[in-house]
């Protein structure tokens, strides 16, 4: 890991358990921002966390004697996180980040520090990290003193079998001992937007595996419908020239090329139009597209970046406090994320919806061979229903809400760790609508006998059947909804169909 340039697929191979180490060249650039605090600390000079309190404290002046309490102190007293932990990919991620931060030079940390939290990151030693206390302001403080406070042997550490320890057993288990943080540490590691981005990143990764599971369903739900494949006609497109909608549509088109159920319905439909749900996806998925891509550009930026406060410039002795542990970046694009997300879902559900109805589908009622006596798919529609309004209800802006905090020094705050949070919930409900609707659409396919789709939907239908088998008579439908969410969150449909689809790597 080179900081300042890590990319997209980097950061996603790290949140996925991949190993990671960083560049040995950053030591030197590391040595020389804590050499410059060094120098500060003589000078005597006040310099904002070096040598002062913290926040509405940072005129009380610290004496050279205690400046390695101040920083202790301020790990100690921000500990203050409260709620469910952060599951351990997303821990793995911030603190990724947090080393990616901190070892651009420019943040006055020594390099035995930087060295520990690497030691940390390689051993898959994961400091237990609180999810609740960030407005996203003046850095993520509260589940950053949580990362930081392991280094000084307090709190507690989760093993990589997935046991918890206090810091100071399992650093000694690892052969590690507890630091004592020197002038500027303390400060450095709690500013940033390390847990924000950790959390909106975390969540890109996984709405990217629903977007293009949703392309996959889109096709087939296309198919069980015996919908026209028009309009992803690469002509309609270019006229308006929107890159996502451009892309989404050429997906749909290799998804089903070569479909006997296409062929069959050329000529001689009565049909003129599709639904929208049907109709528009190329327009709404690939509006969907755009703004996860806007989104994955403003996260990479931020990752790559460095987000403390203030900012050592070793060529000129210099400590410059500022701003840039302000999270609103990371807010907007969180929020952006909460909405394309919940139209995804919400699309996806008007073709759940589309399909039982035999009005609009053609098809038995709730996609049931025997409706009256069996309800079929009725209550998985509903299910969808009810995960699309809850995702509506959490697409509010974050990024809009602030509240004064520390006394009103911090009078503006981004929300960004609420916004980032609350996308892994809406991510996991979109899941399970996904799974709804490729169980829905394979199971109005199976009405279509004698009539193939593509290879590229064949393989996704015979994916879903080793796991689900067709439904004749009602029975426990729990069990094939989990299994089809899981078929979604592994990734299984883009695999089994084999197709390039669009992905949110930035240009």
């Amino acid at each position: 890991m080179t900081p300042g340039r890590v990319s997209l697929a980097d950061w996603t191979a790290i949140y996925r358990g991949h190993p990671v180490a960083l560049d040995e060249h950053c030591y030197a650039g590391i040595a020389r921002g804590a050499e410059a605090v060094t120098r500060i600390v003589a000078r005597g000079e006040p310099v904002y966390g070096i040598n002062t309190g913290f926040g509405k404290l940072a005129s009380v002046r610290i004496e050279a004697a205690d400046l390695a309490r101040l920083q202790r102190n301020i790990v100690l007293s921000h500990c203050a996180g409260v709620g469910e932990i952060m599951p351990a990919p997303v821990t793995r991620l911030m603190l990724a980040l947090k080393i990616a931060n901190v070892a651009q030079g420019a943040s006055g940390v020594r390099p035995e520090t930087v060295r520990q939290l690497c030691a940390l990151l390689e051993r898959d030693l994961l400091p237990v990290v609180p999810a609740q206390g960030s407005v996203g302001a003046s850095g993520d403080l509260a589940p950053l003193a949580h990362l930081a406070c392991v280094l000084i042997g307090v709190g507690e550490i989760r093993r990589p079998d997935g046991t918890r320890a206090p810091a100071a057993e399992a650093l000694h288990e690892a052969g590690l001992e507890p630091l004592t943080l020197a002038p500027k540490e303390g400060l450095a590691l709690l500013n940033g937007t390390q847990f924000s981005t950790a959390n909106a990143l975390a969540a890109l990764f996984d709405i990217e595996t629903v977007f293009q599971s949703a392309l996959v369903t889109g096709a087939l739900s296309t198919e069980a419908a015996k919908g026209s494949d028009t309009p992803f006609d690469a002509r309609i497109h270019a006229l308006r020239g929107h890159r996502g909608q451009i892309e989404t549509a050429a997906a749909l088109r290799a998804l089903m090329i070569g479909s006997a159920i296409r062929d069959s319905h050329r000529t001689a439909d009565p049909r003129v139009q599709d639904p929208y749900c049907l109709r528009c996806q190329p327009q709404v998925m690939g509006a969907a597209l755009d703004l996860l891509r806007h989104a994955a550009s403003t996260l990479a930026c931020e990752a790559n970046g460095v987000s403390d406060n203030p900012l050592i410039f070793p060529d000129a002795d210099e400590a410059l406090s500022g701003g840039n542990f302000h999270a609103e970046p990371v807010a907007f694009a969180a929020d952006v994320m909460a909405l394309a997300v919940c139209e995804i879902g919400s699309l996806s559900e008007r073709r759940i919806a589309m399909l039982v109805d035999p009005a609009l589908s053609g098809l038995p009622a709730f996609l049931t061979p025997s409706p009256g006596l069996n309800s079929g798919l009725m209550m998985p529609q509903v299910t969808a229903a009810a995960l699309v309004s809850e995702n509506k209800q959490c697409a509010h802006p974050a990024s809009v809400d602030s509240i004064p905090t520390s006394a009103n020094q911090e009078d503006h705050v981004s929300m960004a760790a609420h916004g980032a949070r609350r996308l892994h919930q809406m991510t996991r409900n979109a899941a399970a609508i996904i799974g709804i609707e490729l169980i829905t659409a394979a199971q109005g396919c199976d009405f279509h006998r004698g009539l193939r789709s593509s290879a590229a939907l064949e393989a996704v239908r015979s994916a879903v059947r080793a796991r689900i088998p067709p439904l004749g008579e009602d029975r426990y439908l729990h069990a094939d909804l989990e299994a089809a969410t899981e078929l979604v969150r592994e990734r299984a449909l883009p695999r089994a169909a084999g197709v390039p689809l669009p992905d949110l790597e930035p240009v």
